[in-house]
């Protein structure tokens, strides 16, 4: 499948990523969300993976920054000959690993400047996965037709309601279907986006879910960000009929040196950074 071509994008900054007018705290529904992130991540596309792609990889699946890889946690289980949904794939490595691996993928995103590049890696690499442009909470694939639905940083802290979202993938699992997410830890949200264990202290509250929001010079989203405690992440999965049956809080990989934002090495032998949930269909 071909992806369309990305929108036309937003101004960028001297690093390359879409420049914000400001920021705020305030509330961002389903389609705000939507419309400001598949825009911010057609624009980002190319700076974000010209700075990550490399750890990324081409064909391979890294979970979280602090480098935990399925090949070695193997939290999808067997993947060969199963049908797998892959949610917020970016430029779709890890879709790609999984076809490697003899799956039968479909790697979905909401943006089209994502996906153009993974287009693009599908061709150099050998290796084709369908490429599929939609939100993660309207899936477009029948029920109880996957094997597996994965996402590694993809789509969920970033869609406004988590709950219809999950409820999506309950649909789309067969019962017996297995359903494992990264997404960032919650403990993330009270503290500054810095890498520097120094700036390890609290300046909101764990407790406030009022979403973060980049805004252009009008005052229109850019780019919104949505924070879930702990618990609201269980509830959320349970809710969607799910049972979850692990919550993995990577710890840092020994010599792994990348930055990624403000998961560091010193950061990260001190606090956890991301939190993956696994769980069934029932």
């Amino acid at each position: 499948m071909t992806a369309p071509p990305p929108r036309p994008g937003l101004p960028l900054g001297s690093d390359g990523y879409p420049a914000a007018g400001g920021v705020a705290r305030r509330a961002a529904g389903t389609e705000e969300s939507a419309r400001a992130n598949r825009r911010w991540w057609d624009a980002a596309a190319p700076a974000y993976l010209a700075e990550h792609g490399t750890d990324l990889g081409d064909v391979d699946f890294l979970w979280c920054p602090e480098g935990l890889r399925e090949a070695d946690a193997h939290l999808l289980g067997e993947v060969a000959g199963r049908r797998v949904l892959e949610i917020g794939c970016g430029s779709a490595p890890c879709a790609r690993w999984l076809r490697a691996a003899e799956a039968d993928v479909v790697a979905l995103d909401l943006s089209g400047g994502m996906l153009a590049r993974a287009a693009e890696l599908n061709r150099t690499t050998g290796i084709a996965v369908p490429l599929l442009q939609a939100d993660a909470g309207a899936l477009p694939l029948a029920d109880a037709g996957l094997d597996a639905v994965c996402s590694a940083f993809g789509g969920l802290p970033f869609v406004a309601d988590v709950g219809a979202a999950l409820r999506e993938v309950a649909r789309v699992l067969r019962p017996g279907g297995r359903f494992v997410a990264s997404v960032n830890h919650p403990m993330r949200w009270p503290f500054p986006d810095s890498p520097d264990p120094a700036d390890l202290r609290i300046t909101s509250s764990y407790f406030d879910r009022t979403p973060y929001v980049e805004t252009d010079d009008a005052g229109r989203a850019v780019y919104v960000e949505h924070h879930r405690t702990v618990g609201d992440w269980v509830r959320a999965v349970v809710g969607a009929g799910l049972v979850l049956e692990d919550l993995v809080e990577p710890e840092w990989t020994p010599g792994r040196t990348e930055n990624w934002g403000q998961w560091s090495p010193e950061r990260g032998a001190l606090v956890p950074g991301t939190l993956i949930l696994v769980a069934t269909r029932p």
